[in-house]
């Protein structure tokens, strides 16, 4: 029998990490997987340690007793897999998922068919049942200029801004990307074993680009799977926070660059990116988003 961890890293979301433990338990009882799950509580102040301890005694609950951030929490569980006893797949899972009926066995069903998949990734659906892009093209130029608002918006749903088709998302079949969406990404063992895990370097944000980027210079390739359905309600951990998590964004794509793209690509991103923030700075802009932005011009410098 194959194995598999799933690590959900969660913070302040105890009701989404109820539902997303009662769903991925129920597909997990039609998986043909010896499955482990472990839950990494970031010091959250709502009651999910307590909540998991009473109603989920099934999941290993790990308590770093501070927010460690999604990927040092991720690397707390990861680190020991990669020391020793490295599982056959890797579930990395956001507690604000629901997993729909057969998901899990679609995903690891791929993996069968894929000698070479490192990383797969579902088909995501809004709470409303719309679709939710869940896999990107790797950043270029355009993605960070339609995020600045300095290309039109007709573009934001085009490969420009990274996007795959709803066509593509409508196949009977997975098909190539670049990175899925962190929200529900399965690994490979041995393709994390040669890859390592995520750079704790990205606080939040981008670790999973940096994750595919890595797994495809070292000859995996990644994969989305329309058949393995997953309700995503996004953001509910981040929203909480909109100057530190903006900041982070940022100083995140900032590394992200500068490790996997150089020269005049770089350079023009560079200079877009500071010059849109350093044109919000000198606006009157309260001290939270004064302190984020001065953050993020020193990242880009």
């Amino acid at each position: 029998m194959i194995t598999l961890a799933v690590i959900i890293v969660s913070w302040n979301v105890r009701d989404l990490l109820d539902r997303c433990l009662q769903t991925l338990q129920q597909d997990l009882a039609h998986t043909a997987a010896d499955a482990r799950v472990w839950v990494v509580d970031n010091a959250s102040e709502d009651g999910s340690a307590a909540l998991v301890q009473e109603r989920h005694p099934w999941v290993a609950l790990e308590l770093p007793g501070e927010n460690i951030g999604f990927v040092r929490g991720n690397n707390r569980i990861l680190d020991r897999f990669c020391a020793k006893d490295m599982p056959d797949f890797v579930w990395l899972l956001n507690p604000d998922t629901q997993i729909q009926p057969g998901a899990t066995q679609a995903l690891l069903d791929a993996f069968t068919a894929l000698p070479r998949a490192g990383l797969v990734g579902p088909r995501l659906h809004n709470p409303d049942g719309s679709l939710q892009h869940g896999a990107f093209r790797f950043p270029g130029l355009f993605q960070p200029l339609m995020d600045l608002g300095m290309l039109p918006l007709r573009f934001y749903e085009s490969r420009l801004n990274g996007r795959y088709s709803p066509q593509d998302y409508a196949r009977q079949s997975p098909f190539r990307v670049d990175y899925p969406l962190g929200a529900a990404m399965m690994a490979r063992g041995v393709a994390v074993k040669a890859v390592g895990p995520l750079d704790e370097a990205f606080f939040m944000y981008c670790e999973e680009i940096d994750w595919a980027w890595r797994m495809q210079k070292a000859g995996w390739q990644t994969w989305l799977v329309p058949q393995a359905k997953i309700t995503h309600y996004g953001g509910a951990s981040t929203n909480q926070a909109r100057p530190q998590t903006t900041a982070h964004l940022w100083q995140s794509r900032a590394r992200l660059y500068a490790k996997h793209r150089r020269g005049v690509l770089r350079a023009l991103v560079r200079t877009a990116v500071r010059r849109h923030f350093q044109r919000a700075l000198s606006q009157k802009v309260e001290p939270e988003w004064r302190f984020a932005f001065e953050r993020i011009l020193q990242a880009w410098n």
